[in-house]
């Protein structure tokens, strides 16, 4: 008998669907991803070898940039501190902040790096106009007139009774006046503990660091 030939089809996939899947799943990825915000102050920290992780919380800053300007802040986390240091800087200076004023200071990412006679203007200005507006940095090299002495007693008001973690993030190129200036009025508040953000690296191989943490892990 002869042979029957069965006709051979090409096999074929319908990827419409699948293209639909494909297509809303990244639709869903863009929508929701939320990128890391830029940083409101640029700085490059100078790299150090260290295993300790930056505190998040109960956190007082001082920034210094790489002209050597000086900026202030308080961690979001901790906003009923940010609102009670406004207010003591408002009552020590005499400045006749505003309500709103006040809560420009305690919203999230606020900094200061303003004197205390521009301080009142500075706060009112909208988010928008303060993306543009350049600030001159808290005095701090004149010792009869270091505005960051202020700063940090209303701080140690703030946090009484509790851990401050005070903070010094300052730029590889910052100059030295500007730093001695944080570290008199540390000083002045008997504020004797700081710690300073660094950018981290890892332990050069050979040294006692570098044994000590291999001898660990063994």
């Amino acid at each position: 008998m002869p042979k029957v030939k069965i006709p051979r089809k090409s096999t074929s996939i319908d990827m419409t669907a699948m293209c639909d899947v494909a297509f809303l799943l990244l639709a869903f990825f863009i929508l929701t991803t939320k990128f890391k915000p830029p940083e409101a102050l640029t700085v490059t920290t100078p790299k150090s070898v260290s295993s300790e992780a930056v505190k998040a919380e109960d956190v007082v800053l001082a920034t210094m940039d790489n002209e050597g300007k000086i900026y202030f802040s308080v961690s979001d986390e901790n906003e009923s501190e940010k609102k009670e240091i406004i207010d003591v800087v408002d009552q020590l200076k005499n400045l006749g902040l505003s309500e709103q004023e006040k809560n420009n200071f305690v919203r999230a990412g606020s900094y200061v790096g303003v004197p205390f006679s521009k301080l009142k203007s500075y706060l009112a200005l909208s988010p928008d106009q303060i993306k543009g507006y350049v600030q001159e940095g808290i005095p701090v090299t004149d010792t009869l007139n270091n505005e960051m002495v202020t700063w940090v007693r209303a701080a140690k008001t703030a946090f009484q009774g509790q851990k401050m973690n005070f903070m010094v993030k300052g730029d590889n190129n910052a100059k030295f006046p500007s730093f001695k200036g944080i570290i008199d009025a540390l000083k002045k508040n008997d504020e004797l503990k700081f710690q300073m953000i660094t950018d981290p690296e890892g332990v050069p191989p050979g040294t006692d660091l570098y044994k000590l943490q291999t001898t660990r892990k063994d």
